[in-house]
């Protein structure tokens, strides 16, 4: 009975686990597309490991009772059947992975006939163990045995699992990030199958590999059943929430023509459209008869092949087209909108009535023709913006004009209900990302009523993507002269602004450069007496936390080098003498105040090191004395006492002082 636990936990857990995929897609896979055949080719091998469980655990209980002979046929044939039913097991997981995968090259090709023909071999065997037990035995005292064969067919299933095992990796190393984590899920249970039967052969007389189908079943379970339910659902929600403002949503595959469609227009459920089909190609050539208005029928009719559609898809995104369709028998003009998925194996197909639209935009332009000079508004605008908006105030609709003629007269480009709304619905697709939240607040119509109130006009400068690159743009707000409407207009003005940013970075480099000493690199006299006055400004203010000491140095024998071996080898001791401060001041500014002169101005890390990085400075300038080599730096330190300094100058004089003191005591081992 203990034996049998194992396998009848495996059964209650597989049919919790998957029952909605026996009852949602079956075990027909001549009847599903191949968007199903995948959960098909899963549930024959959910069904494999229930028989074999079912088996596993009759088995185990009838073991107990072998003594009964009357029990013994029925246990030699769940024998069979335990064996025959492994083989089954790694059959349709085989299958499965394949279907999985849509894979049809010759990889899949040889994994199918090597599976199939281990499992002919093993049902061969069984059946022949009748006669020679190659498989098992059964002694005199009904004990089970297992014989070489049993070994044997073990070990090939278990080198099969570690083959597919290693190829499944391999699919996953190749795939991209949301595929990765299920195909490596589908290796690990290949490899767990593998494991256990591994386990089997070690112990028969207990479930293991049972144990390993309740693990990995459970893997697919987690990473890959309830992921892609999960993401079905996204995409379902996102669908029909897209379905919202079209009035049908199309999910083609582009190799088989099956398609899924999203719906919630109740115009279009009028026309008898289906969710589901095998072939939306030859569905919508033989709708069109029926749903579209006659005058139309020939060119509706030319869209409708899959070699048209790709073609009109190359290079480009998305293509759309537009006839007029019969609904309650009135012709209404729909917009159809083909596009490719990102992954390439599917095509998306919208369907939007734009009757209303089309009326709503004809009638828009003819009031604009009748109630706005086009000339007033060419006089005082055209030559200055690249579009001009004339927006109703009250009812937010506006018109967007261009100019695109040589005479620089304005011409309607586009006309809308909402500028407000659709300038924020634009946004996220048109304006640089770093600049939404500036420009929603700008092309708020309450704020550019608010900031109208005092104002002539305002503007805004910010950044619009175009052609995958970012260019400033500018937008300025101005009031009709009877205040009913906005009149707004926007310019390209990338050239002017970086035009003035090259200009303030060609500033801040002359800017830095002025405060740069040009033989050693560190900064110079000024910089210095940019600090001091910051600083001094600091202390004049109360800043008492500040803490910060000053190192004043001063380079020893420059003279006698100067005379002896020439400026440029004085020039050369200068620039080692700045070098070999910056090394011991690594994380504090080095001031070039004269000609053998420095100034440290000790910070962080630097300040609290004062007192070793000083020592380590002298020690290695007597060194370089003792060696005749190097450079010799005299340092003297002073530090800012909040209660006795009052002045920058106080405490350079007192480093000033004590690097005298240094420079005598390094005369002094002359």
């Amino acid at each position: 009975m203990l034996y049998a636990i194992t396998p009848a936990a495996v059964l209650i857990l597989n049919l919790i686990l998957n029952w909605e995929l026996f009852t949602n897609y079956g075990f027909n896979d001549k009847t599903q597309g191949k968007r199903n055949l995948v959960q098909v080719r899963y549930n024959w091998f959910l069904l494999a490991s229930c028989c074999y469980v079912l088996v596993d655990m009759t088995w185990g209980i009838l073991y107990e009772h072998k003594e009964v002979q009357a029990f013994f046929p029925y246990i030699y044939y769940l024998t069979v059947f335990y064996f025959m039913f492994m083989l089954l097991t790694m059959l349709t997981w085989t299958r499965y992975m394949v279907a999985y995968l849509d894979s049809r090259g010759w990889r899949s090709r040889v994994m199918i006939h090597a599976v199939w023909a281990v499992f002919v071999i093993g049902v061969v065997c069984l059946i022949l163990n009748r006669s020679y037990h190659f498989m098992f035995s059964y002694n005199d005292k009904n004990e089970y045995i297992g014989e070489v064969g049993r070994n044997l067919s073990f070990l090939l299933q278990i080198a099969f699992y570690a083959v597919i095992t290693a190829y499944m990796l391999h699919v996953a190393h190749n795939s991209t990030e949301w595929q990765k984590t299920r195909y490596k899920a589908v290796a690990a249970t290949s490899m767990v199958l593998g494991l256990f039967l591994t386990f089997q052969i070690i112990n028969a007389f207990f479930p293991f590999y049972a144990t390993g189908l309740m693990i990995g079943i459970c893997l697919v379970h987690t990473f890959v059943q309830a992921n892609e339910k999960k993401e079905k659902m996204m995409h379902d929600h996102i669908a029909l929430v897209m379905a919202e403002d079209y009035e049908a949503i199309f999910y083609i595959d582009i190799e088989t023509s099956e398609y899924l469609s999203f719906s919630k227009s109740q115009k279009y459920r009028s026309m008898d459209a289906v969710e589901t089909g095998k072939n939306f190609f030859k569905d919508a050539l033989e709708s069109i008869e029926k749903c579209v208005f006659p005058n139309d029928w020939e060119y509706a009719k030319s869209f409708y092949s899959k070699e048209t559609i790709l073609k009109n898809l190359e290079g480009r995104k998305s293509f759309s087209f537009k006839y007029r369709v019969l609904v309650n028998n009135e012709p209404r003009f729909f917009l159809f909108t083909m596009m490719r998925e990102s992954n390439g194996q599917y095509l998306i197909f919208y369907e939007k009535d734009i009757e209303d639209e089309l009326n709503a935009e004809k009638a828009q332009k003819e009031k604009q023709k009748q109630t706005i000079t086009f000339g007033q508004i060419a006089e005082s605008l055209a030559s200055n913006y690249d579009e001009i908006y004339y927006v109703d105030i009250e009812k937010n609709s506006f018109i967007c004009y261009q100019v695109n003629n040589i005479y620089g007269q304005l011409e309607i480009n586009k006309t809308g209900a909402d500028f407000f709304g659709e300038c924020i619905e634009n946004i996220p697709h048109v304006i640089h990302e770093q600049d939404w939240e500036q420009v929603s607040a700008f092309v708020s119509k309450d704020n550019m009523i608010a900031s109208m109130e005092n104002r002539k006009d305002c503007s805004i400068t910010y950044r619009v993507i175009a052609s995958g690159k970012a260019q400033y743009t500018r937008m300025t707000v101005r009031k009709s002269s009877d205040g009913t409407h906005f009149i707004i207009g926007v310019e390209n003005v990338d050239d002017e602004i970086k035009k003035e940013n090259r200009h303030l970075k060609e500033l801040r480099t002359a800017k830095e450069l002025a405060r740069r000493d040009e033989l050693t690199g560190v900064k110079n006299r000024t910089a210095y007496n940019e600090l001091e006055e910051s600083v001094q400004g600091n202390m004049d203010n109360g800043l008492y936390y500040l803490t910060f000491a000053l190192v004043v140095c001063d380079t020893n024998n420059l003279k006698q080098i100067n005379d002896t071996r020439g400026h440029t080898a004085g020039d050369e001791y200068i620039r080692s003498s700045a070098q070999l401060l910056c090394e011991f001041f690594a994380h504090s500014p080095v001031f070039r105040v004269g000609g053998d002169e420095f100034v440290v101005f000790l910070h962080g890390n630097d300040y609290s090191a004062r007192h070793e990085i000083m020592d380590k400075l002298r020690r290695q300038v007597i060194e370089n004395k003792k060696k005749g080599e190097g450079v010799i730096i005299a340092a003297g330190m002073a530090e800012y006492n909040p209660e006795n300094d009052n002045f920058v100058s106080n405490i350079f004089e007192r480093a000033d002082k004590e690097m005298y003191e240094d420079k005598k005591k390094l005369k002094a081992l002359e």
